[in-house]
């Protein structure tokens, strides 16, 4: 019985926890309107791309979350426009969270090879919640290891939020390394199911950049001839905060053509100057000369939780790039950041 009890009251604020913040993706650069909308348009050609992610899949309670996004740049206008649909859904209160947006990014070309990105983001969000199902803070006896009533009480039915939100970024990148800002709910929407205005979903601010390094080149023999092989290391961090949570990831992407793998660490000690270690992260990603890429990356959770625990997380990311450029030739600009 305790040991239950225990993982309950763990959920507990686990979960408002999670209500209180974003969800966070590991590969937060193949996901890039929930990174920085000033990513809009950043191939030069026309994407399309969708990510998963199963957090914590040896609990009971799952913690799904998805991405679906399409993008085109017009050199005409300078300018790249995208769409993003967002959810998410955990199964201990039974609650979803749904978004679809527009965004859109102007290129400003500040020299020969320093470009600014300037990207803004208008969306729909949902949130939908089953009360029955919800066991409160105020139901949990601690010192009896027990819980009042049944779940649910005091509650009849669903809730649902509507509300507009907005989001803003800035992106300067020059030939080796770049530097972004981002800046998500402007418009705070309202998070309570119990109260008007008494809750709100705080601001969540990105801080984020890199530099990458430039290998010697290897040498791909395709049985007619011989290629160039592209290989670079770039190293990376992006630091979040939002409302009382913030948190710092660092990490490293080695591109080993047509072969990315990457390395995060989640969790440095930032506002309070405590111990916040999360999550070491790998990735594997592949390019296919079609333009489609595959990534995959692993959580390996190293806080209170436990890996034995909560199982980690698994994030697959899936993009498609439309090119009509000579397939032999690599398709992405001359953007420095993690492709993954």
């Amino acid at each position: 019985m305790m040991p239950r009890f225990h993982l309950i009251v763990i959920l507990f604020f686990l979960v408002v926890k999670v209500h209180g913040q974003d969800v966070q993706y590991s590969q937060f650069y193949a996901n890039p309107f929930y990174l920085n909308p000033a990513l809009a348009g950043s191939t030069e050609l026309t994407r399309v791309g969708v990510n998963f992610r199963n957090q914590w899949p040896a609990l009971d309670q799952s913690f799904i979350a998805y991405t679906a996004y399409a993008d085109f740049f017009s050199k005409k206008y300078n300018s790249g426009i995208g769409v993003v649909v967002s959810g998410a859904r955990e199964s201990f209160t039974q609650s979803t969270t749904s978004e679809i947006g527009l965004v859109y990014s102007y290129r400003l070309r500040l020299g020969e090879k320093r470009f600014l990105h300037v990207g803004t983001q208008v969306s729909f969000l949902s949130r939908d919640v089953l009360f029955d199902q919800v066991i409160l803070g105020t139901q949990i006896d601690i010192d009896k290891g027990v819980i009042v009533g049944e779940p649910g009480n005091g509650f009849t039915g669903d809730s649902r939020l509507r509300a507009a939100d907005m989001n803003a970024g800035l992106l300067y990148y020059e030939e080796k390394f770049w530097f972004g800002f981002s800046a998500f709910h402007l418009l705070e929407p309202q998070i309570s199911y119990l109260e008007v205005n008494s809750n709100r979903l705080p601001v969540k601010y990105s801080f984020h950049g890199g530099v990458r390094f430039n290998l010697a080149p290897g040498n791909i023999n395709d049985y007619f001839n011989n290629t160039d092989q592209e290989r670079s290391l770039a190293l990376a961090f992006n630091y979040k905060s939002q409302g009382v949570f913030d948190q710092l990831d660092i990490g490293a992407e080695f591109y080993f053509e047509p072969l990315i793998l990457g390395f995060w660490y989640r969790g440095l000690p930032t506002k309070y100057n405590l111990p916040n270690s999360e999550s070491l992260i790998g990735l594997i990603g592949v390019e296919f000369d079609s333009g489609l890429d595959f990534g995959y990356s692993y959580d390996f959770s190293i806080s209170k939780l436990g890996q034995r625990v909560s199982g980690g997380a698994h994030e697959i990311s899936v993009r498609y790039v439309f090119s009509l450029k000579d397939p032999s030739k690599k398709y992405y600009p001359e953007l420095p950041t993690f492709r993954y």
